[in-house]
């Protein structure tokens, strides 16, 4: 209901208190990066992770930090943050309820030059 009026929640635990027990996580990737300085290379680490609750609701969230458990937890609370109701649809015939994500394909067939 408070996605409805595009109200920005500024707090992870608010989120967390609406989607309850069901909200999930998933550390996506973890890559070194690095930033080339006079004294040599400044390697930090950026961690993509995605959390959602199974039931339409999916967040990702992206954090670089010098030290990888600092990037996930950042990350983390990143993803809840960015947590957005998933529109579902059908895929092929329409049996049950709407389950897949609805997105447009395009798509050649023989030769493609």
């Amino acid at each position: 209901e408070i996605y409805l009026y595009s109200v920005p929640i500024k707090e992870a635990p608010i989120v967390q208190l609406f989607l309850g027990e069901a909200l999930k996580d998933e550390v996506l990737k973890i890559s070194p990066v690095q930033k080339q300085t006079k004294a040599g290379q400044r390697t930090r680490f950026k961690a993509f992770v995605i959390c959602g609750d199974s039931n339409g609701h999916v967040g990702l969230g992206v954090k670089c930090s010098k030290e990888v458990a600092g990037a996930i937890k950042g990350a983390l609370t990143d993803a809840i943050l960015n947590v957005v109701p998933i529109r579902r649809g059908y895929w092929g015939n329409m049996i049950g309820a709407p389950h897949t994500v609805p997105c447009k394909v395009t798509g050649k067939c023989g030769s493609v030059t």
